[in-house]
């Protein structure tokens, strides 16, 4: 956006010098110049601090790793990908016949204990049983009651459901394939029906300028020649490159580490935006800028350079 001011500058000295036919010589040369570092760099520093922009903004959006509660083999597999989905919607089904034959089990063991418990309590009536048993064979009806919810609710398991409205992307399980419950290898990727955040990367010299309710304006690449008005909604607090997790070392100094950027999470409010909201993928890049009620009058000048980098995205690079 620097390299839009210097062209605009530059553009404008040509033609002044052009229609007013001024000579090029040693003074006005160096006059042009050197009112254009003033000038430029007065309006950049202004525009900068008071006035931020961002040339790395991208839309972000929450994936849900989809891993089943157990593991076992896929025997049916009825969703399509990108396809909206209500809460409890089928996503896949798990062979359940191992968790149906353990319920079984579970279920024959208990009632040959609720036996010897109805035996020792007749035992006990007759005095001829102790309560030292009595309380054992209770104990073993409970134990097995409590295996046996835990087996139905492995076997209700085996049917993995949507957990809200969204939809599966890139479905790419199959019957036949093994389903694990490890966290590491999730069977699939549930995208919630949430709506996109939009943030953009600021840099911390206009730290002091970033106020949550300040206009905004934003840029998609994917949208050339539209810029969207929005508001500042957050000013996140944290950066990346600061965060410490426990570990078995102690902290050291490995070099100048980079200094981060500031995250701002931009609400677009801009009614015109919505017709494209629905063609915008989650992880569209674009460009943002922030007004602050500081040089208000120079948020002009961004407003203008804004928009003609949002016209630059017609040019596709070459790469």
């Amino acid at each position: 956006m620097d390299l839009l001011l210097i062209l605009t500058y530059t553009a404008i000295c040509v033609a002044i010098f052009k229609i007013f036919r001024i000579p090029l010589n040693k003074w006005t040369v160096p006059t042009a110049v050197l009112g254009g570092v003033v000038l430029i760099g007065a309006l950049i520093f202004l525009m900068n601090y008071n006035h931020p922009y961002s040339e790395v903004a991208r839309s972000y959006f929450v994936s849900v790793p989809v891993i089943p509660v157990v593991t076992g083999r896929v025997i049916e597999v009825p969703v399509q990908g990108n396809t909206p989905l209500e809460p409890g919607d089928v996503l896949f089904r798990i062979d359940p016949e191992p968790f149906e034959n353990r319920l079984k089990s579970l279920k024959a063991q208990q009632t040959a204990a609720r036996g010897d418990l109805y035996r020792i309590n007749e035992l006990i009536r007759r005095n001829f049983g102790t309560r030292r048993e009595q309380e054992a064979a209770i104990a073993r009806v409970d134990d097995l009651q409590a295996q046996i919810d835990n087996a139905q609710f492995e076997l209700d398991s085996t049917v993995v459901r949507a957990p809200s409205k969204g939809f599966v992307t890139h479905v790419s399980l199959r019957p036949g394939m093994m389903a694990s419950k490890l966290p590491l290898r999730p069977s699939m990727v549930f995208i919630p029906d949430e709506g996109h955040y939009f943030s953009a990367w600021m840099r911390q010299n206009s730290l002091l300028r970033l106020v949550p309710g300040d206009e905004a304006e934003v840029a998609f690449d994917g949208i050339p020649g539209r810029v969207f008005k929005g508001r500042v909604k957050n000013v996140i607090t944290v950066i990346g490159e600061g965060q410490v997790q426990p570990s078995g070392t102690l902290l050291s100094y490995t070099g100048s580490p980079p200094p981060g950027r500031v995250p701002v999470v931009i609400e677009i409010t801009d009614p015109d935006y919505l017709p494209y909201a629905r063609l915008m993928p989650g992880g569209a890049y674009g460009q943002a800028a922030l007004y602050s009620q500081h040089f208000h009058h120079v948020a002009i000048m961004r407003k203008i350079l804004l928009r003609m980098s949002a016209w630059m995205n017609y040019i596709f690079p070459f790469h």
